[in-house]
């Protein structure tokens, strides 16, 4: 167990550590998810050696959000000033996140075959 915890701490920390290399332009926890996705694609990484602790942090992801979710109660006047921009960028990055996912699907997924 204290190898998965080593492994994961470790990706964040080079991710943390990219991400001050580049200013901080995207977040160090970001892309140390894509390090450790890369790590495991590549198979530098077993996924055995992050499964335990991995399923046992998305048990836990409600918890993750409580940090958020405070800090929106923080912003309740921001939010109260730009709720109309909110509500449109909210609704129209859905509208074209379910576009792009059904055109991926259709241009990816296996043809159905037809039967009689």
């Amino acid at each position: 167990m204290l190898k998965q915890i080593f492994n994961i701490l470790f990706f964040y920390l080079m991710g943390e550590l990219v991400s001050w290399l580049i200013g901080g332009f995207l977040p160090g926890s970001v892309i140390g998810m894509v390090l450790l996705f890369v790590a495991l694609s590549f198979k530098v990484v077993k996924p055995c050696d992050v499964r335990d602790v991995s399923l046992h942090l998305t048990e836990q992801m409600g918890l993750f959000f409580l940090p958020a979710g405070v800090g929106l109660m923080t912003a309740v006047a921001v939010i109260a000033e730009n709720w109309a921009f909110l509500l449109l960028s909210s609704l129209i990055s859905t509208i074209l996140v379910i576009g792009m996912v059904g055109w991926m699907q259709q241009k990816t997924g296996k043809k159905e075959i037809k039967h009689g």
